[in-house]
């Protein structure tokens, strides 16, 4: 079964970075297309990045120049580098992958999410 895991979620001051990781067991990782999401208090789940196993990314544009998607195909891992933080992107976040190698549809597999809390 394939599965991700996310970490590296906390507590930071705005302006600040964190970088998320996820790690994903199972399938072929680098076949996958690989995403975030996020989902803050009162609203709905959105789309943060995607990444195609062949490296093409999209970012929603309120996090456009300011995160970064990244994947690491030896490793099995893939990473959100989240820069400039603003209280806004306080949210859930949650490690997506798809079955197959484009970020079409809905992806297959969700991680169980990491909180970013971001807060003066």
């Amino acid at each position: 079964q394939a599965q991700v895991v996310e970490s590296g979620g906390g507590l930071v001051q705005p302006g600040g970075s964190l970088r998320l990781s996820c790690v994903a067991s199972g399938s072929i990782f680098r076949l996958n297309a690989m995403g975030w999401y996020r989902q803050g208090p009162g609203k709905q789940r959105e789309l943060v990045a995607q990444i195609s196993a062949s490296g093409m990314t999209n970012y929603v544009d309120s996090v456009k120049g300011r995160f970064t998607i990244s994947r690491d195909n030896n490793k099995n891992m893939a990473y959100l580098q989240m820069n400039s933080l603003k209280p806004e992107d306080t949210a859930v976040y949650y490690c997506a992958r798809w079955s197959a190698q484009y970020y079409s549809g809905s992806p297959a597999y969700w991680g169980q999410g990491t909180q970013v809390t971001v807060s003066s």
